[in-house]
């Protein structure tokens, strides 16, 4: 979604400012604002400039490399591609249960890529911004400058992080890109001695996971208006819970509210998405906008992610977490709950929560079971759905007698996080932005609203069927000799 005034300028009267690219985010992307003369925003867009067509090139590929090849979309999040196309290709050999066994070292590699990420988004990606200020010294706003003042949560933030990496190497077989989830289970058994070594470290994971929930908590006391207000706009949500309404990333029911958190649909069965989830187009980005299908696309986007988790659930499934769920929704009257910047509260919460998982499921016998495969019988469907550290992630694919792939569409986190990302943008904007000269300091403001969601542009750019293509001709001393501009209402 871009905003443009009703009686803005014609856009060749306007000055364009553009933010490319975007940093500290994975992928690449640009924002482009569209001010008048007295610095008034007239129109803020956020644009992704790259395209990376899986759903296209592993059609005719047998079945069983789905999960190895689509985790290639990423190196930040492959676990989540990796699981959600094994989900939905345990459907397509016809296994509607996985083995005790095989569910929780599923669990465990999942919840490990979890923490890993959430990790990483918040003490390397964003806690520059929230440590010094969003227009704090650039040379000193990022993590060898937080390493510098803060040393101890640095250090954590390394840590928690190695742990998570560590957890998907003895489940997966390789920190990034595994070979361990197959259709219908798992390759690769728990030995042991790597739980022993898992545990001799979660007590000290749990500690500093509730350690990083407090500093957001506090960063938020310190400052309530801003952190309550920046960005801050109502709007629908949609995720998993488990069929008793608890939070679970793994496996679920959508759940579905609209932007005055009246129910939608709930309990929704993975393999009906498409009867409630649609997708557009549009001709500036290489990103689809989700809606439900209900509501339209003008009144039916949402959030995906860990701010919308923490609403839909009725309650997170372990005790510390379970306790600032709690404290987080009732933080300033709710408030915290709708900010952009609450996304990195909940995204801490659901680190801790990880944590305690990863606790009760190292601690479980079964999980070092050896059966590690169910059978069943074979059909030519199956759809995955998964929450991934960045919201809910949907894999569905159609398979041919050959045994290949005839159809596959996937609709990542940040790509049902578009319309608000953009929303976010534009309430950024016109809080900070009109009528003052804008600075460097200024223009980070619409880069943290970004990196609040996490996204992962690469994951993000897929397009099925019509898209739009925008191909410039540069010439040697860098002036555009021709461009050609393909609207998504043209054939591909």
């Amino acid at each position: 979604m871009s905003f443009e005034m009703e009686t803005a300028p014609h856009p060749e009267q306007l000055r364009r400012v553009a933010i490319e690219p975007v940093s500290r985010v994975e992928g690449h992307g640009k924002v482009t604002l569209l001010l008048d003369d007295h610095n008034r925003v007239q129109q803020a867009r956020l644009h992704i400039s790259e395209f990376r067509g899986f759903e296209r090139f592993i059609q005719g590929r047998p079945y069983w490399e789905v999960p190895v090849l689509v985790q290639r979309l990423c190196g930040i999040c492959p676990v989540s591609h990796h699981l959600c196309a094994a989900k939905a290709m345990d459907q397509v050999v016809g296994v509607h249960r996985l083995t005790p066994t095989a569910e929780r070292l599923r669990r465990l590699m999942h919840y490990g890529q979890i923490l890993q990420s959430h990790a990483l988004h918040f003490f390397h990606l964003s806690s520059p911004d929230l440590l010094f200020g969003f227009d704090s010294e650039v040379a000193r706003r990022n993590i060898v400058g937080v390493a510098a003042a803060h040393p101890d949560i640095a250090r954590q933030g390394v840590l928690l992080r190695k742990f998570g990496q560590e957890v998907i190497r003895v489940t997966a077989g390789k920190r990034v890109h595994g070979t361990s989830a197959v259709p219908g289970g798992v390759n690769k058994a728990l030995a042991v001695a790597e739980r022993d070594g898992l545990l001799k470290d979660i007590y000290d994971i749990i500690k500093w996971s509730r350690e990083a929930v407090a500093l957001t908590r506090r960063l938020f006391e310190q400052d309530p208006d801003t952190y309550a207000r920046f960005g801050r706009f109502d709007a629908g949500a949609l995720a998993l819970v488990r069929a008793d309404g608890a939070m679970d990333l793994y496996h679920g029911g959508l759940r579905a509210r609209d932007v005055a958190g009246e129910p939608i649909f709930d309990h929704v069965a993975p393999d009906t998405y498409d009867d409630y989830i649609h997708e557009q187009v549009k001709p500036w980005s290489y990103m689809k906008f989700p809606y439900i299908r209900s509501l339209g696309p003008d009144d039916g986007w949402y959030r995906v992610g860990p701010l919308a988790r923490m609403a839909l659930c009725d309650f997170i499934p372990t005790p510390f977490a379970e306790r600032e769920r709690k404290a987080f929704l009732a933080f300033d009257d709710g408030r915290a709950a709708g900010s952009t910047l609450g996304y990195h509260w909940a995204r801490l919460i659901e680190m801790l929560h990880a944590a305690e998982v990863i606790k009760d499921l190292l601690q479980d016998e079964q999980t070092l079971g050896t059966e590690l495969m169910a059978e069943g019988a074979r059909q030519g469907r199956g759809v995955g759905i998964i929450e991934a550290p960045r919201g809910t992630l949907i894999h569905h694919y159609e398979v041919n007698e050959e045994d290949l792939v005839v159809r596959a569409n996937l609709i990542v986190s940040t790509t049902h996080n578009n319309n608000a990302m953009n929303q976010s943008i534009r309430e950024v904007a016109r809080q900070y932005f009109d009528g003052r000269e804008l600075s460097e300091g200024l223009l980070n403001h619409i880069e943290v609203a970004i990196r609040a969601f996490d996204p992962c542009l690469s994951c993000a750019t897929h397009a099925l069927g019509r898209m739009p293509l925008e191909v410039t001709l540069v010439d040697a001393g860098g002036h555009t000799v021709d461009r050609a501009l393909r609207d998504p209402g043209e054939a591909c």
